[in-house]
């Protein structure tokens, strides 16, 4: 994914995709659907409150908002990713970065995450109604003792990876975009190197299937909706 770059597919079950920075300061947006039903979808409430987390890394699992897997990460060497603070509009993009059309610098213009994830969606018949809360892959964003979120410039280096399993056929949809407390002023994300595998399905002692009981409970009910043949 070059700087910018929207990106989606369905992928099938037990099939892996691997995002590796090529530079430092990467941040990728991301939003997850049941492919054959995308009114179920990531449900970013029931994925962090069952974990016990604020946060996504190895070991954890994206819920959707009907208690199923729909993805397991699976590997991370970012050990962060962050899942509250949403992604950028035009008009926080434009105040942030200044104009950059196509007219003038052709596929180096600046692009937004809304925009992004709206011209991938109605590729799937989806649209503005579909938005939900997106994960934000190799970004660190805490909390301090006043409640305040804080965005960490130093997170993301240059070959951290992560991978995700789909456990049920999933339509991903991927935005290349800076991330909304990003501090710079200039519009320079860092490429991501997509790669997708085919993996077995995930064993009794996968340790996506045993980090909680409640993780062990929602491979059930997926498993019950989609028997591994």
């Amino acid at each position: 994914m070059a700087p910018g770059q929207a990106w989606s597919r369905v992928l099938h079950r037990h099939q892996t995709l691997t995002l590796t920075a090529q530079g430092d300061g990467a941040s990728v947006a991301g939003l997850f659907y049941r492919a054959d039903a995308p009114i179920e979808r990531y449900n970013m409430p029931d994925t962090l409150k069952a974990q016990h987390t604020a946060f996504l890394g190895a070991g954890r699992v994206l819920l959707s908002d009907m208690g199923h897997v729909l993805m397991a990460i699976t590997a991370d060497s970012c050990g962060w990713h962050d899942t509250i603070t949403g992604h950028q509009d035009a008009a926080e993009a434009r105040e942030q970065f200044g104009v950059g059309t196509y007219a003038t610098l052709r596929n180096q213009c600046f692009r937004n995450t809304r925009d992004n994830f709206l011209i991938e969606l109605a590729k799937h018949e989806l649209g503005l109604r579909d938005l939900h809360a997106n994960v934000n892959f190799f970004t660190r964003v805490t909390a301090a003792e006043d409640g305040s979120l804080h965005w960490d410039p130093h997170h993301a280096k240059a070959g951290m990876a992560v991978t995700l399993r789909a456990e049920m056929e999933v339509l991903v949809v991927l935005s290349n975009t800076p991330h909304p407390l990003d501090t710079a002023t200039e519009w320079a994300p860092a490429a991501v190197e997509l790669t997708i595998t085919q993996t077995p399905p995930p064993g009794p002692d996968d340790p996506c299937r045993t980090m909680r009981a409640e993780n062990g409970r929602a491979y059930q009910l997926t498993e019950a909706l989609f028997p591994t043949v």
